[in-house]
């Protein structure tokens, strides 16, 4: 056990969200002790309404452009923080973890890296209105609330996935669903959300749940498996009957109380080891 814990936490959110995804866990997070840092993808400091209004902002944006800018909003931090990330902020975190970023990582219905082929039927059914029509590559793809609905809030009520999809729910860069969960697995050569998995980094955990459409729980497991040459720390929960939506949907201090007591007990440190 190291002598100090990690005293800040780095929520890192996912496609189709923006860092108000997380606006339960930072007051949850907080009332623990705890610095909570809830950086968005360059240029999404302004709120949901106005990316809604500005679509071409999200259409821009890059994997590379997005990693430098979480990695020098951690990099400026005092120590190490714990990284967690939703969805695609998984693959963010998983990426930040192999730059030697981070105490400890926590991946929650996590988008994969590259090299993770498992694609199952509810994922293909989720991607595809953005895989639909080749021209949503250079544009960014919202969700309906009927597909939202089916992607994201699949244990939730209609009325209150609407509620969801209303305050929460932005377009997403259409050539990254293309490039990330299409083509990279099919071009020579490491991609951009290509990660060294025998290499050494910080412990990670990989939380699924079992009713997750957009990235279930066989996509998570594959993922985690792909790292059993590494020397770190590894490891996979899953929680009973929870969607993609398990980060706000009711019962989500149970997900980030296991997160966040994972990360701890298993923070690295570059300080001496008790």
């Amino acid at each position: 056990m190291n002598a100090a814990q990690p005293d800040t936490v780095v929520l890192v959110h996912g496609l189709w969200m923006t860092p108000r995804s997380w606006e339960a866990w930072v007051d949850h997070l907080q009332a623990k002790g705890l610095t909570v840092v809830t950086p968005g993808y360059p240029g999404f400091e302004i709120e949901v309404e106005a990316l809604r209004e500005d679509p071409d902002l999200i259409a821009r944006l890059t994997v590379p452009e997005t990693v430098d800018h979480l990695a020098g909003v951690i990099e400026a931090l005092p120590s190490k923080p714990i990284i967690m990330g939703h969805s695609f902020g998984g693959t963010l975190t998983q990426l930040l973890l192999a730059r030697g970023l981070g105490a400890a990582g926590v991946v929650i219905d996590s988008a994969p890296t590259e090299g993770v082929r498992v694609n199952p039927l509810s994922q293909a059914r989720s991607l595809f209105p953005a895989l639909k029509n080749p021209a949503n590559r250079h544009r960014a793809v919202g969700f309906t609330p009927e597909e939202f609905h089916y992607a994201f809030t699949n244990t939730l009520s209609e009325e209150e996935s609407r509620q969801v999809w209303e305050r929460y729910a932005i377009p997403a860069p259409g050539h990254w669903v293309w490039e990330y969960g299409l083509f990279a697995n099919f071009k020579p050569g490491p991609q951009e959300t290509w990660v060294d998995y025998a290499a050494d980094r910080a412990p990670l955990l990989f939380i699924a749940g079992s009713e997750d459409h957009i990235m279930p729980p066989s996509v998570n497991r594959s993922n985690a498996k792909h790292y059993d040459r590494s020397p770190a720390v590894t490891e996979y929960y899953e929680f009973e009957g929870r969607d993609h939506w398990t980060c706000g949907a009711e019962g989500w201090q149970e997900v980030a109380d296991h997160a966040l007591a994972w990360a701890q007990k298993h923070a690295s440190s570059d300080k001496p080891v008790a």
